[in-house]
């Protein structure tokens, strides 16, 4: 199957043969379902603040900080690009399709914060913006003739006016990071970027970094990674065999937001804030973000100190403890042990204890479901045999089997990927994170490339099965904390305006 250039071109790429065989194995055999035991709801398995409890959380948050005693970091998968935001424009520009977004794209053309950019474009060539053809306008927004928007990442759009300027999504993240990512005055934001973009990003941010700097009387720390080509995974051909370019070389593809892990694990904090690059709103509407991201990271706070209470206490622990541990287990982090826990001797409990509890944490904002796809917050069962809380995608869930498409339609809640993650042991060393994944929920989806079919593979997503066997806490979150940008005339909507 594999030649001998093969194994020099996977090399080369920074993986190893028996990984991508694996990968082929995965195609051959297909990834299991995930079964659901139940949808997580208020109450059962998601938490709901009262006012008095997010006090509590801001309190303990800010403690920690102004006492200097955490270091935080806000970490943006920002590698996307803005292609699919344009999709209908693509349409109108290269065959005349038009439909309502496109009509409402010039009719409110005026609104968008990239108005007066692209009004300089078309100037510069002679074009009125007021006179010029619609064809000529979607030209220069979306070719590099003008402002090269269809092949820019979202992060260097602009999403918002201010009285004075426009800014985008990467500016947005660090006004957000000087509100709630700041510790002692340093401010510290990590952005995943494309290779072919990240010079792009470096260059905005020296352009603004020193204004935003003296606005909020912080210092940023900001650096960026790129996806690692060892991450990438091997494509195929429908019958499995290895999918293989014009030159003969084989075909490897981005394994999705799930190959960040690789960069999530090279970074030291001891709480991380992840977000998205285009989840981001003027600063008219940021305190519900703000507010809700304190209380997250107060309540993994809170939690990782009980946690390594209990991993101290186990040291020297008894059968009340053991029962203690129980009750916490399963109705605080939400983990149901296998059928076969009550069987073990009390020395196996408090291995089991000790496994459970030394593991990264996390908390997940959860919004209420507006329809939107994307992972949902489950009960699912591990294969181990116990049940525990996950983020699941429908791509994941057996839809066929009407018992389990009943309890994902169940679902009241979905996830914005909106996490606060602690990442480091009772000493302060940083987890392996690979560790912590199940690699069976990775995703196969149908591709094509030169005109031919192809079988692509992701591995399992950043916030889904690569985070599986974290400690989980699922945390009720207001709606207007998730704006996301789908389609560029998501932007007229007035969470943006």
């Amino acid at each position: 199957m594999f030649l001998e250039k093969d194994i020099v071109q996977i090399g080369e790429r920074g993986s190893d043969l028996a990984t991508v065989k694996e990968q082929v194995k995965y195609f051959e055999d297909g990834f299991p379902f995930l079964h659901l035991s139940k949808a997580a709801t208020v109450g059962d398995g998601i938490i709901r603040l009262t006012d008095s409890q997010i006090t509590e959380m801001l309190a303990e948050f800010d403690k920690n900080t102004l006492e200097g005693e955490i270091a935080l970091l806000k970490f943006v998968p920002a590698s996307g690009a803005a292609t699919r935001m344009f999709k209908s424009l693509f349409g109108f520009l290269q065959e005349g399709k038009k439909d309502k977004s496109v009509d409402e794209f010039f009719a409110r053309l005026r609104e968008f914060a990239f108005f007066d950019d692209l009004k300089t474009a078309l100037a510069a060539d002679g074009n009125n913006i007021d006179t010029a053809d619609e064809t000529t306008i979607v030209s220069y927004f979306l070719t590099n003739k003008g402002l090269g928007y269809g092949e820019l990442p979202k992060g260097l759009l602009k999403f918002h006016n201010y009285e004075n300027r426009s800014r985008t999504p990467l500016e947005e993240h660090l006004v957000e990071g000087a509100k709630y990512a700041n510790a002692g005055g340093h401010v510290k934001i990590h952005f995943t970027v494309s290779p072919e973009h990240r010079d792009k990003f470096e260059k905005l941010v020296v352009e603004v970094l020193p204004s935003y700097q003296s606005v909020f009387g912080v210092k940023y720390f900001v650096s960026f990674s790129e996806q690692k080509s060892a991450t990438d995974t091997i494509a195929v051909n429908l019958d499995n065999t290895p999918f293989r370019e014009k030159d003969g070389s084989l075909l490897f593809r981005p394994a999705g937001h799930g190959a960040l892990l690789d960069n999530l694990s090279q970074l030291d904090a001891d709480i991380i804030f992840i977000k998205n690059i285009d989840n981001v709103v003027p600063d008219r509407i940021k305190e519900d973000t703000i507010t809700y991201k304190k209380a997250l990271a107060g309540i993994v706070l809170t939690y990782q100190k009980r946690i390594f209470g209990y991993l101290k206490k186990l040291q020297q622990y008894d059968s009340a403890l053991l029962n203690e541990l129980d009750s916490f287990f399963r109705n605080e982090l939400c983990v149901i042990p296998p059928a076969s826990f009550d069987g073990l001797t009390d020395e196996q409990k408090k291995d089991y204890f000790v496994q459970k509890l030394d593991r990264p944490l996390r908390a997940c904002g959860m919004v209420k479901n507006q329809g939107e796809p994307g992972g949902g917050p489950f009960w699912a069962q591990n294969s181990d045999g116990s049940s525990s809380l996950q983020v699941v995608e429908s791509a994941q869930v057996d839809v066929d089997d009407a018992e389990q498409n009943k309890i994902f339609k169940d679902s009241t809640h979905f996830n914005p990927v909106d996490l606060v993650c602690a990442i480091k042991n009772s000493k302060g060393e940083l987890y392996d994170l690979k560790k912590f994944r199940d690699p069976l929920t990775g995703f196969i989806t149908g591709k094509s490339k030169d005109g031919k079919d192809l079988k692509a593979q992701e591995l399992p997503g950043l916030w889904n099965g690569a985070m599986a066997d974290w400690n989980t806490l699922f945390v009720e979150v207001p709606l207007l904390t998730f704006n996301p940008v789908k389609t560029v005339n998501d932007l007229l909507r007035e969470q943006h305006q």
